[in-house]
C-alpha cells in the first residue's frame, strides 16, 4: 500500500537526518533526502553537487523535488543540514569558516523555505536547525553563531503574516547544546554525556510535531534542554 504522508529531510544522509528518515520510515511514511551523498533507506534522493552556487543549488533542487514528488504535496519538511567550525575574528580561517557555515546551514535552510512554500500541505511542518548557544555571542565560533542566528531570524519570519508558507502551517527552529552523534562524541570524549541531546529523542519530536501532536506556534525558536538525560523542549 503507498504512504499516504510525506516528508522530505534535508539533510538525510547525516547522523540525525539518517536517524529521522529511519524512523518516519518505520511509520510508513514516504520518505525523500536531500544530501551530498544519497541515503539508501530512503524512498528518494536528491544528491547535491557541492561546487554549484547558491542558485545552482536552487535550480537542481527545485526541479529535482518536482520530480520526486510528482504533484504530490508534503506533510512535513525536516531540514537538519549543518557542520560546525570555530574560530573568533582574529583566527586566520575566520572568513573561511564563516563561508562555509553560511553555505551549510543559510543555504539550506533558505531552500528549504522556498521548497515548503511551493510543496507543503495547508497545516504542514517546516523545521529548521537553529542553535541554542547562539542567542547569545559566540566569540570562539562567529562563523557559525552568524549562520545559526541568521536562521533563527528566517524561522520568525515564516511564522509572521504574509510570509509565503501555506495557510496553517508551522515553521520551527529546533535549538540543541549538543546532539549525541558519532562525531561529537569522538571530538569530545570526555564530555558529559547525559547534557547531550539524543537523536532519537529529536526525531520522535518531529514525528508528533509532524502529526500535530504538541506542535509549538509557528515561528517558535524551541531549545532542546538535557540534563541527566532528560530533554524538555523550552521556548526561547
Amino acid at each position: 500500500m503507498a504512504s499516504s504522508q510525506r516528508v522530505l529531510v534535508y539533510g538525510g544522509k547525516g547522523a540525525l537526518g539518517s536517524t529521522i528518515v529511519n524512523y518516519f520510515k518505520n511509520k510508513n511514511w514516504w520518505v525523500a533526502s536531500i544530501d551530498l551523498f544519497p541515503n539508501e533507506d530512503a524512498h528518494a534522493n536528491i544528491v547535491l553537487n557541492i561546487t554549484e552556487s547558491w542558485l545552482e543549488q536552487e535550480k537542481q533542487v527545485t526541479a529535482n523535488v518536482e520530480d520526486a514528488l510528482k504533484g504530490e504535496k508534503l506533510d512535513a519538511l525536516l531540514c537538519v543540514a549543518g557542520g560546525w567550525a570555530g574560530g573568533n575574528a582574529a583566527n586566520k580561517d575566520f572568513v573561511k569558516n564563516a563561508d562555509l557555515m553560511w553555505k551549510q546551514s543559510v543555504w539550506s535552510s533558505a531552500l528549504a523555505a522556498e521548497l515548503s512554500a511551493k510543496h507543503l500541505k495547508d497545516g504542514g511542518l517546516l523545521t529548521l536547525p537553529g542553535a541554542q548557544p547562539c542567542l547569545e555571542g559566540t566569540a570562539g565560533m562567529m562563523g557559525y553563531g552568524m549562520a545559526k542566528a541568521a536562521v533563527h531570524q528566517l524561522t520568525k519570519s515564516l511564522g509572521a503574516e504574509k510570509s509565503g508558507m501555506p495557510e496553517n502551517s508551522c515553521a520551527v527552529a529546533i535549538l540543541p547544546v549538543t546532539l549525541d552523534t558519532p562525531m561529537n562524541r569522538k571530538w569530545m570524549k570526555n564530555a558529559d554525556f547525559s547534557t547531550w541531546t539524543p537523536l532519537e529523542f529529536v526525531a520522535e519530536t518531529f514525528f508528533k510535531w509532524a502529526s500535530n501532536e504538541n506542535r509549538p506556534a509557528s515561528g517558535s525558536l524551541i531549545q532542546l534542554i538535557t540534563k541527566d538525560g532528560q530533554t524538555e523542549l523550552v521556548k526561547a
